[in-house]
């Protein structure tokens, strides 16, 4: 039986074993956690994906659903879509979904532009099991998103709120590499961009489908990096921060 399966029984089992017992199993759970992210963060900061060859780089494109845009007022994560790359190569196969449980109502703007319903989040698993399964299937690999800032401010606050730690993970954003063809680029809708490169859209506004989407673009540009003669992600750093 697995730490979750454990973690489910102890909470059915409450009412007659006492209410110590399922604490004492949610807090080793916890704490297994917390060790894991310590010990992934430290896994991050060592990685050196600036100095990884293009062609070789590995990253993890991502996109959150969400009730709104601001975390500090309320706003909460509803679905986390993820699809691993190795330079250009998107790993089809290798992918992350799911929906994030919640107990409130999403208002109908939201419900009609992601396609998921309160019935769904209510039979979703619990944010902190996303937010851990997310991290298992993330590891040491950058992190890449349309709009990034929208992720970083939602993944700070789900990490110290749920683990009380700091979300380290670095996220490169797709205008970075953007700015490769047009430096006065900061930001564009993603169906803008999809455009401009010939991409297909497929399932916009879903989590997953707007991460493959995304992939898609950073795959679109990694390429132009390269056909440039940049070789690293610090070559393209060091580039648009003299044409500032």
């Amino acid at each position: 039986m697995g730490m979750n399966d454990m973690i489910h029984f102890f909470r059915q089992m409450s009412g007659r074993l006492g209410s110590n017992i399922y604490a004492g199993v949610q807090g080793h759970a916890n704490m297994q956690n917390i060790s894991f992210i310590r010990q992934l963060q430290k896994e991050v900061k060592e990685s050196n994906c600036l100095d990884t060859p293009l062609h070789e780089l590995k990253v993890v494109v991502f996109d959150l659903e969400t009730t709104g845009f601001y975390p500090e007022k309320g706003d909460r994560v509803i679905s986390i879509g993820a699809i691993k790359m190795t330079g250009q190569q998107i790993k089809e196969t290798e992918t992350f979904y799911s929906l994030v449980h919640s107990p409130g109502s999403l208002s109908d703007e939201i419900s009609v532009l992601t396609n998921i319903s309160d019935e769904d989040l209510q039979s979703a698993p619990l944010d902190s099991e996303v937010l851990m399964e997310f991290f298992r299937f993330v590891q040491d690999h950058a992190l890449v998103a349309h709009h990034s800032k929208h992720e970083q401010s939602f993944m700070q606050k789900m990490t110290w709120d749920l683990l009380k730690t700091r979300f380290e993970h670095r996220i490169i954003d797709t205008s970075f590499l953007l700015r490769l063809s047009n430096p006065s680029i900061k930001s564009l809708p993603l169906e803008v961009v999809c455009k401009e490169c010939g991409i297909e859209i497929i399932n916009r506004h879903h989590a997953l489908g707007d991460a493959k989407l995304t992939a898609h673009i950073w795959g679109h540009y990694l390429e132009l990096a390269q056909m440039k003669g940049y070789k690293t992600l610090r070559e393209v750093y060091e580039y648009l921060a003299k044409i500032r």
